[in-house]
């Protein structure tokens, strides 16, 4: 019984819609599925606007760019994250000042925020690891208080909320990713930019354009188009979301299997979590479950290390997740001044472990990952 880390899960319509968007002979994006896809968020979670991208790399290169940020200015990220959390605003010219976890979750510390403000901080980014929410209340009152934008990084977190409301719709612009290991899968790559703040919805569209005023065109409100600003290709091919709309439309199912899932793992381990073998996720009051990832944090690296390997004899492949970027290289190279001390991220980074979890995966072999991890605890 091998057992993968991940499968993208396939509803069965995803090649009959991709046969029709090519058949349509509008291959580009923006077309009848591209229009599906946005409007399915803008009405389920009540967003403002929703522009699909390539990529969630690419919604939070927009984001940097909405957010106008310049050489010098600071974008407070949590250290452990995507580097894409990060590198969407480096590549802006930004100094990014790295923020340390939650003690008990891999979630941006608030109550280490605003030691980190300066008169240079133009943006904060929190992220939502594994679909659970951060304390968005206490982040926004910091960030308003001190006229700083917000960019939450929901690519983990579709369909998961914070007090009632949706992640991605909280923060002044939000970016989700549909990368093939995420709850919903554009065929392998894409994403999507959430804007909530009125002030940043005609030019999304015209950064996502490349710098051109064309989705006014086709709409008539003006006669022709031109390049009015900076941009990119940010938008996706028509078959992207094809492929993505498929999933939509199956996503209530998706997310009551992985729930289920999440569930099984977490009654099946809770005993030994009890005993103090290893922490369980922290899902606090405020914030829902999506059944994105479930993890278990080891006490030490090398008894990470040697459950994973144990697993991998037994043909399970679990693996651990982020390296915390205030150590990456580039960071060291390129950093001016003191590396900063964060000792949570550095935990989780030694010691957070992720076990399988896709649709696909039956009872059966949950219990098989269950009983392998504790068989590793009775022997220590």
């Amino acid at each position: 019984m091998n057992i993968s880390f991940n499968r993208s899960f396939l509803t069965g319509k995803e090649a009959h819609y991709i046969y029709e968007a090519v058949y349509a002979h509008k291959l580009c994006g923006n077309g009848d599925f591209t229009k599906k896809c946005q409007q399915f968020f803008e009405e389920k979670y009540g967003f403002k606007k929703a522009v699909m991208t390539t990529s969630g790399t690419d919604a939070l290169e927009m984001a940097a760019i909405l957010c106008d940020v310049k050489p010098g200015d600071e974008v407070i990220v949590p250290s452990y994250t995507f580097v894409s959390s990060a590198l969407a605003f480096v590549r802006q010219g930004a100094r990014i000042i790295f923020a340390d976890s939650c003690e008990n979750n891999p979630n941006i510390d608030p109550d280490k925020i605003e030691a980190l403000i300066t008169d240079k901080t133009k943006v904060i980014v929190p992220v939502h690891y594994a679909g659970v929410a951060c304390d968005m209340d206490k982040i926004m009152e910091i960030a308003n208080r001190h006229n700083i934008l917000v960019v939450e990084d929901a690519a983990q977190a579709i369909d998961s909320y914070y007090k009632g409301k949706p992640l991605g719709g909280i923060g002044h612009l939000g970016c989700f990713s549909f990368h093939e290991t995420k709850n919903v899968t554009a065929g392998g790559e894409g994403g999507l930019l959430v804007v909530n703040d009125e002030r940043f919805i005609r030019r999304a569209e015209i950064i996502w354009e490349k710098g051109t005023n064309r989705a006014e065109f086709f709409r008539g409100m003006v006669n022709k188009y031109g390049w009015v600003d900076t941009g990119s290709s940010f938008l996706p091919s028509e078959i992207n979301s094809a492929f993505l709309w498929a999933q939509l439309e199956c996503l209530d199912t998706i997310q009551t299997r992985r729930k289920a899932i999440w569930n099984m793992y977490f009654e099946g381990l809770k005993e030994l979590a009890a005993k103090g073998c290893f922490i369980l996720p922290d899902i606090p009051e405020y914030a829902t479950n999506n059944g994105h990832m479930f993890y278990i944090v080891c006490r030490s690296l090398v008894e990470r290390t040697r459950l994973i390997g144990l697993l991998k004899e037994n043909e399970i492949y679990a693996a651990f997740h982020y390296l915390s970027l205030h150590l990456s290289d580039y960071y060291r190279e390129h950093h001016v001044g003191e590396i900063p001390n964060l000792p949570n991220c550095d935990r989780f980074a030694d010691c957070l472990v992720r076990l399988p979890m896709y649709f696909e995966l039956k009872e059966e072999e949950v219990l098989k990952v269950i009983e392998c991890i504790k068989s590793y605890y009775q022997i220590l």
